[in-house]
């Protein structure tokens, strides 16, 4: 009998990673799904003051306080645009969790270390400095957001 080999994903070098896709004003951006706990259907949220003019206040998700976020306002966007396709996102980085309004989440992608394109970071305080790479699905191109960065405080 021939001897089976089973190859573990890690050693293969396992490439994919699987991005949600949202709609921010007319342009696609990809998520990173492993940072995504939760999306919910837009809420009221409950406005803090002194806070920065990006963050729109908190909501009470099933007992938890949440910050909410609004990346066109970060992005150096318009106002969002509240519609029945506003989503918040959920979002847990490093024992943070923090809410992020986003226009529309559309699909879920899978996308290979080949359809990634690298971009540079020079930091600033426009989108650029918050994308990480352009990814190509279906013929389409979808800028990964650096989610990490983003919501990140930043010290001025």
């Amino acid at each position: 009998m021939g001897e089976l080999k089973v190859i573990d994903n890690n050693e293969a070098g396992e490439t994919a990673v699987q991005y949600i896709v949202v709609k921010i004003g007319n342009e696609q951006y990809g998520i990173n799904i492993q940072y995504i706990d939760n999306i919910v259907k837009n809420q009221r949220i409950t406005r803090v003051p002194k806070t920065q003019k990006y963050y729109k206040g908190v909501i009470n998700l099933r007992g938890e306080i949440i910050p909410v976020m609004s990346i066109r306002i970060k992005l150096g966007l318009e106002a969002d645009e509240y519609t029945d396709k506003t989503r918040i996102i959920i979002i847990k980085v490093e024992n943070a969790t923090i809410g992020i309004i986003v226009d529309q989440v559309n699909e879920v992608i899978t996308l290979q270390e080949e359809d990634v394109e690298k971009v540079s970071h020079e930091k600033s305080d426009d989108a650029n400095g918050y994308i990480c790479g352009i990814g190509k699905s279906k013929g389409e191109l979808v800028s990964l957001l650096d989610i990490v960065s983003l919501i990140a405080e930043k010290e001025n």
